[in-house]
Formats: structure tokens, C-alpha cells, sequence
């Protein structure tokens, strides 16, 4: 029986992570694809793909989790508000600067 080295690579991996960590990693790229779509609003690609990182990495769980509601429709303002209120922070802020962010929120 031949097994795929790249399967038994991903279970050891997996199986080093706790439910908990994986439920925050699926929840905070979820919760990228609903920030990366107001971030290209006000500049470039690799900018607002920046900018989400930052976005992502300063949200709380709960913030992330009302963000991933979003999933699959347009943010409206109340998305757009939660986002804005995460970059203000001088931690999100910080990480713009350092990721050469330009963010005029």
C-alpha cells in the first residue's frame, strides 16, 4: 500500500493544531475575504491585500466572527464600521506602517 507523503505531512500537522487554533485560522480567512474587498476600495492589490493582514492579525475572535458573517455578500456599513474601528488602532496602525500601508480610512 503506497502512501502520499504530502497526506501523511498534512494529518502530523493537523494533528499538532487544537480545534480551537483551526476554528480561528478558517474563521480569520474568512473573515479576509469579507475585509479584502473594502480594503481595494481605497488602494492597490498588493496594498489591500496588506492591509487585510493587518486587519485580520488585530481582530479579536469576536470581531473576526461578526466579520465572517459577511462571507459571500457585499460588507455594509456596519462591516465597513467594524473594519474601520480594527484599523484605527495603534497596533493595526503600527502594522500598516511597517507593511507600507497607505490607509486613509
Amino acid at each position: 500500500m503506497k502512501v502520499h507523503f504530502g497526506l501523511v505531512v498534512t494529518v502530523l500537522l493537523l494533528a499538532g493544531c487544537s480545534p480551537q487554533d483551526m476554528a480561528d485560522t478558517v474563521g480569520r480567512r474568512a473573515a479576509a475575504t469579507v475585509v479584502l474587498p473594502v480594503m481595494q476600495r481605497d488602494m492597490t492589490g498588493a496594498q489591500a491585500q496588506r492591509a487585510t493582514d493587518c486587519v485580520i492579525r488585530h481582530a479579536t475572535a469576536a470581531e473576526v466572527q461578526a466579520l465572517s458573517r459577511d462571507v459571500a455578500v457585499v460588507a455594509g456599513t456596519l462591516t465597513e464600521a467594524n473594519i474601520r474601528a480594527i484599523a484605527v488602532r495603534p497596533e493595526t496602525q503600527a502594522c500598516f506602517a511597517a507593511s507600507a500601508v497607505m490607509w486613509r480610512g
